[in-house]
C-alpha cells in the first residue's frame, strides 16, 4: 500500500469510526470532517497536492480517467474493505487537487434506523405507478430515505426495480423484489443512454438518481403513463420549490401542457431537512409531504400552486403535511428544541402561532 493511500484509508477510518456523514480535503490543508452537520478540523499533518494527485490517479477507475485528464473533475466510488465505501468528487480548484467523499453506509437503512414515521412514507411507496420526487438540500438524508422506501419494498412486493445512479450508493440484495442496478460510467456509458434503454428492461419501478433536466423528466412522465412508479431525487428545500423546480423544465409558451402532464403524472414530494436532536446529539429528520390526490391535481391543472401550501399547513391530512406540522409534531415529543424548529421553519412567524396553540384555516 502506498503511503498516501495508507494516510487517506486512516483519514476515512477515523471519519466513520467518529460518524461523521463527508470528508472534505483541501491541498495544503488537514482533512475536515462533517459530524451532525458542522465541518471539523482533523489533528493531522496538511494533505499536499502531490498526495491528493496521487490518491486519485490511483483509485480513479479507468474508464474515468480520460474524464479526469480532460475535464478536470470526477465522480466515482471507493471502497475499502474494513474502512467503508464512499462516494467520490474529484476537483481543481485553483490548480490544485480537492476531494470530496461521501460515506455510504453498508447496511439499507430501516425507516426507524433514520427516525422516519413511516406511514405517509408508505402511502406513497405503494403506489402504482406516477412520479414520486425526494427533495432536499445536499446532506439532508434524500438517498438514506428513499433506500429505506425501497428497502420495505424489497421485503414485501413482487416488483422489478431498475436504477440508474451515478454512483450506487445503497446495494440491495434481492428478497422478493428483483434489482437491477446500473452505475454511470461502469454498466453504461452515459446517464442519457441509461435512461433512454430503462423502459426496455421491462421494470415496475426505476429509480433515476437526480431529476437533472427535461429529458429526464419527459422521460419519468413516459414511464408513470405507462404504468410504472418512478423515483428520483431533486434539490428543493419545499413542495413549492419542488413545484416551480419541475416547471422550469418546460418553455413559457408550453405552461399549459406542463400542467397536464405533472398533474396526470405526479404522484407525490417528500421534503426533507435534517434538524439537531435533542438527544444523543446527531440530526433526525423533519418532512413535508404532498401526496398529489384529486384535489391536489386539481389546483395543478388550473395553476394554483400557491394554494397548495396553504393546504399544507392547515389540513389535518396524515398523508400529506408541511415543514412546520412535523417540526411542531418533533417539538411537542421533545425531540427538538424549539429554537432549532424556528430555525429551520420556512415560516417562523407562522409556527410560532402553532407552538402557542394557534392555528388558522383556509
Amino acid at each position: 500500500m502506498t503511503p498516501h493511500t495508507e494516510m487517506f484509508n486512516d483519514l476515512l477510518k477515523l471519519a466513520v469510526e467518529s460518524r461523521a456523514s463527508d470528508i472534505v480535503i483541501k491541498s495544503g490543508k488537514p482533512g475536515y470532517v462533517r459530524i451532525s452537520g458542522r465541518l471539523q478540523p482533523v489533528d493531522m499533518d496538511p494533505i499536499q497536492n502531490a498526495e491528493a494527485q496521487a490518491w486519485v490517479d490511483e483509485h480513479v477507475p479507468r474508464v474515468f480517467k480520460k474524464a479526469w485528464d480532460d475535464l478536470g473533475q470526477v465522480d466515482f466510488a471507493y471502497s475499502k474493505e474494513g474502512v467503508g465505501r464512499f462516494r467520490v468528487n474529484a476537483f481543481h480548484q485553483r490548480g490544485e487537487i480537492s476531494i470530496v467523499l461521501r460515506h455510504i453506509k453498508s447496511k439499507v437503512p430501516e425507516f426507524e434506523d433514520l427516525g422516519l414515521v413511516a406511514d405517509p412514507l408508505l402511502n406513497l411507496a405503494k403506489a402504482k405507478d406516477g412520479i414520486l420526487l425526494i427533495c432536499g438540500a445536499t446532506g439532508s438524508g434524500k438517498s438514506s430515505t428513499m433506500a429505506a422506501m425501497l428497502n420495505w419494498i424489497n421485503r414485501n412486493m413482487e416488483k422489478h426495480i431498475v436504477t440508474i445512479e451515478d454512483p450506487i450508493e445503497y446495494t440491495f440484495i434481492d428478497d422478493k423484489s428483483v434489482f437491477q442496478q446500473r452505475e454511470i460510467g461502469l454498466d453504461v456509458p452515459s446517464f442519457e443512454l441509461a435512461i433512454k434503454a430503462v423502459l426496455r428492461q421491462n421494470p415496475d419501478i426505476i429509480l433515476i438518481g437526480e431529476m437533472r433536466d427535461r429529458e429526464t423528466f419527459e422521460t419519468a412522465i413516459s414511464a408513470a403513463e405507462t404504468g410504472h412508479l418512478v423515483f428520483s431525487t431533486m434539490h428543493a428545500a419545499t413542495v413549492a420549490q419542488s413545484l416551480t423546480r419541475l416547471f422550469e423544465f418546460f418553455p413559457p409558451e408550453q405552461m399549459a401542457q406542463a400542467r397536464r402532464q405533472i398533474a396526470g403524472s405526479l404522484r407525490g414530494f417528500i421534503c426533507q431537512k435534517l434538524v439537531p436532536a435533542l438527544e444523543g446529539g446527531g440530526r433526525i429528520p423533519a418532512n413535508e409531504i404532498l401526496n398529489a390526490d384529486a384535489t391536489i391535481k386539481n389546483l395543478i391543472l388550473e395553476g394554483h400552486n400557491e394554494k397548495i401550501q396553504q393546504l399544507l399547513d392547515a389540513g389535518t391530512d396524515s398523508a400529506s403535511f408541511s415543514f412546520n406540522r412535523d417540526l411542531l409534531r418533533l417539538v411537542n415529543a421533545g425531540k427538538i428544541s424549539k429554537a432549532d424548529a424556528l430555525r429551520y421553519s420556512a415560516n417562523p412567524q407562522a409556527l410560532e402561532m402553532n407552538l402557542k396553540g394557534i392555528f388558522f384555516k383556509t
